[in-house]
């Protein structure tokens, strides 16, 4: 069976690269084929950051009637939901894994149980002392997510500023579109403020709406008026696979930004950012001995 995916899935993305294809093919096999009915399933929510606890309830099925773009389907009944906050450090980790499909272990679905019984953060306990390095890794992950929190707190005007003054932080000059209809471009990017010198950067920018879907993306394609314009769709709440799937085949250059790849440049960026973007996210730096 991995081997008919795989070959099926080279058929229908000639272009994608021998690692992608595995990849690829492992989680569609995993889905269908490892997938039993009683498994326990978690999927995160991060417009909310929380996690949705469910389980399996029903074999593979294909249906395009169903969703069109997501016709492989297994039947959930889901049973509730567990904020991150609630978690161990160490499963907020294991739960930062980039497969969009993987086993969770053992310690992380019981971490996850307590949370969803008690409604509590885990009890502080005695243990060893963590390592330097560890203690460091646990600290950064923090900041990234109280920095993630800061962010999801922000109003969408306040979300589209923080974009533009990330890209004056980056060389480009900036006009932000005014409260109302803007047709798809929320800030214009360019070298010289106006559009006039590439490249030009036409951004659009959805805050805590959910994953964005591929109809979204098609849309703010079909908006691009010349060839030469690059494309940055900013969401919040992530995309869907095939969102991903409609901007690498676009014949606009067009880059998905999260959460995650907006705080990752927020912080490589930060210190060049004019005050008024400062102040919509203050941060403080921290020196670490090495």
């Amino acid at each position: 069976m991995a081997e008919q995916i795989s070959e099926q899935t080279t058929q229908t993305w000639p272009d994608w690269k021998p690692q992608r294809i595995a990849m690829s093919t492992g989680q569609i096999y995993r889905f269908r084929s490892e997938i039993k009915i009683g498994d326990d399933i978690v999927t995160y929510d991060p417009s909310r950051r929380v996690y949705l606890i469910g389980a399996v309830v029903g074999d593979y099925r294909f249906d395009e009637t169903f969703d069109p773009e997501d016709p492989n389907l297994r039947s959930v009944k889901w049973q509730g939901e567990v904020s991150r906050d609630l978690l161990s450090a160490a499963s907020k980790n294991t739960l930062g894994a980039i497969s969009a499909l993987f086993l969770l272990s053992a310690e992380v679905m019981e971490d996850l149980r307590r949370a969803f019984r008690s409604h509590e953060p885990p009890v502080a306990v005695d243990q060893a002392p963590e390592a330097e390095e560890d203690i460091f890794r646990n600290i950064q992950a923090k900041a990234v997510e109280f920095t993630k929190d800061r962010i999801s707190a922000l109003d969408w005007d306040e979300m589209q500023e923080l974009v533009a003054g990330l890209l004056r932080a980056m060389g480009y000059k900036t006009q932000v579109s005014p409260v109302g209809p803007d047709r798809g471009k929320d800030i214009v990017a360019s070298p010289d403020g106006f559009g006039f010198q590439a490249p030009k950067i036409v951004v659009e920018v959805k805050h805590r709406q959910g994953a964005i879907g591929a109809p979204a993306i098609r849309g703010f394609i079909g908006g691009q008026r010349h060839a030469q314009d690059r494309g940055l769709y900013v969401s919040t709440g992530g995309f869907t696979r095939e969102a991903y799937y409609e901007a690498e085949r676009s014949n606009v250059p067009l880059a998905l930004m999260t959460i995650d790849n907006l705080v990752e440049a927020l912080i490589e960026h930060y210190e060049k950012l004019d005050v008024e973007t400062q102040q919509l996210l203050p941060l403080k730096r921290i020196y670490w001995p090495t």
